[in-house]
């Protein structure tokens, strides 16, 4: 099936969830035929005008949709606002106006947190929060498990809709881009549930390597139970990432 061609949006207003966390919300008419059901997944946000070495393809970046309104014609979108290698899509969150316009490709799917597992682990880092909440909405009310989220400072905490058996740890790294690890170390204190557990995890690109090991091999979770994706790399760009993720995903199969 073809992809559909890139929608050209406006900002209709911008809101500061946490000190370091930008939501943007989108309108325009391109949304008109926008698939509901996808929040959670990535769009690309096209920057045509930024320096590419490749003159038919524009700079691209990607983020999750946080939320998407059908009736109202809205799509918001969450920019993690420290650590951001790429730059011009943080910069451009930045200085959003209402009226400005940005064009955007697709929405792509995402694998969301199985509701029918005995328990539940899930994880993220500041880029993985938005992903991570569109997981929380979507778990029955009887789960159970863990939510463990980095965040860069103690006023970046949002309230999460969490199951009455979900409990959540906070973890403060205010250079996660240079002190690597923290999210690691936290997953891997947690006791272990009795069941079938479903692992959803957003992160950084050597956490994620260590996590993939850390649940195969000593927590010997299925592979089919567990998502677990790197949003970003400490010292890399998202072209560069790119390529990092392909040569890993070739190696690890």
């Amino acid at each position: 099936m073809p992809k559909p061609p890139p929608r050209k949006l406006e900002v209709l207003r911008t809101e500061q969830i946490t000190p370091n966390m930008l939501r943007v919300t989108l309108g325009g008419a391109d949304l008109a035929d926008f698939p509901e059901g996808r929040e959670g997944g990535y769009i690309k946000l096209l920057f045509p005008e930024a320096p590419h070495s490749t003159p038919e393809r524009p700079v691209m970046r990607t983020y999750s949709i946080r939320a998407f309104d059908a009736a109202q014609g809205t799509l918001s979108v969450d920019f993690a606002l420290h650590g951001d290698a790429g730059g011009v899509a943080t910069e451009w969150a930045q200085g959003a106006q209402p009226g400005d316009q940005i064009m955007i490709a697709g929405p792509g799917s995402i694998r969301m947190a199985d509701p029918e597992a005995d328990w539940h682990l899930l994880a993220a880092d500041m880029t993985g929060i938005p992903a991570l909440m569109c997981n929380l909405d979507r778990l029955p009310e009887n789960a159970s498990g863990y939510v463990v989220v980095e965040i860069t400072s103690e006023a970046d905490k949002q309230p999460f809709p969490l199951p009455a058996g979900m409990a959540v740890q906070w973890i403060v790294n205010p250079t996660p881009d240079q002190t690597k690890g923290r999210l690691v170390e936290a997953i891997k204190a947690l006791p272990r549930h009795e069941g079938r557990v479903s692992v959803w995890t957003a992160c950084e690109f050597d956490s994620m390597r260590a996590l993939r090991s850390y649940y195969r091999t000593d927590r010997g979770v299925d592979r089919d139970q567990i998502y677990l994706s790197s949003y970003w790399r400490a010292g890399r760009t998202e072209d560069q990432h790119k390529i990092d993720k392909q040569a890993d995903s070739k190696a690890a199969a």
